[in-house]
C-alpha cells in the first residue's frame, strides 16, 4: 500500500503499475486448492484502491511521527488523495505501526466535504491471513473512525491498517 501511495505522488510519470503474479505465488491476490479459491489480504488491498484509478491525483501533506524498528525509521501514516471525475474525492490512509493507532486531523484544501464513508483492512494479529476453512477472515469492512465537524476532517486509524475514506 505504501508503494501505491509512491505511484499516485509520481502519477505525472507513472501511467499504470500492476502486480507481477496473481495467483498461488508469495505476495498473491488469490489462492487455489483444487476447487477452492481465496481472495488474500493483497487482493483487498488493490479492491480498496481501485477508486484511485482515472481520478486527479491531489497533493496531501502529512506530518507525522516515525515508526522506527531495528534502528530503521519511517512515517508511521502514508496518505493520498485522488478526486474522481464526478468530483468525489478518494482519500486512502495507511498506519504502518503495528501497536498504536494514528491520528490524522486536516482541512481538506479548496473542497467542503459534507458527507464521509470509509472502509478499513486490519487485523489484531500482523500474519492475519486468509486460508481455505476461514477464506473471509480478513477482509475490508466499514470505517467508522472518520469524522467532519465542519469543515474538519478528524481520522482515527487503527494500528496496522489501510483505510478508504470517500468525500462527497
Amino acid at each position: 500500500t505504501l508503494n501505491f501511495h509512491i505511484f499516485q505522488k509520481h502519477a505525472d510519470r507513472v501511467m499504470m503499475a500492476n502486480i507481477a503474479q496473481t495467483v498461488n505465488v508469495l505476495q498473491a491476490m488469490v489462492l487455489t486448492d483444487k476447487e477452492k479459491m481465496l481472495r488474500t489480504p493483497t487482493y483487498w488491498v488493490f479492491e480498496m484502491f481501485e477508486v484511485h484509478q482515472g481520478g486527479t491525483s491531489l497533493p496531501v501533506e502529512l506530518q507525522t511521527p516515525d515508526y522506527e524498528l531495528g534502528g530503521y525509521k519511517m512515517p508511521a501514516v502514508s496518505a493520498s488523495a485522488t478526486r474522481s471525475a464526478s468530483g468525489v474525492v478518494n482519500l486512502s490512509l495507511v498506519n504502518t505501526h503495528p501497536g498504536r493507532s494514528a491520528t490524522v486531523s486536516c482541512k481538506p484544501a479548496g473542497f467542503s466535504p459534507k458527507s464521509i464513508t470509509g472502509r478499513v483492512l486490519t487485523a489484531a494479529e500482523m500474519n492475519a491471513h486468509n486460508t481455505f476453512d476461514q477464506p473471509d477472515a480478513l477482509r475490508p469492512v466499514a470505517f467508522g473512525g472518520a469524522k467532519l465537524d465542519g469543515d474538519d476532517l478528524r481520522v482515527v486509524l487503527p494500528p496496522k491498517s489501510v483505510v478508504m475514506l470517500e468525500l462527497k
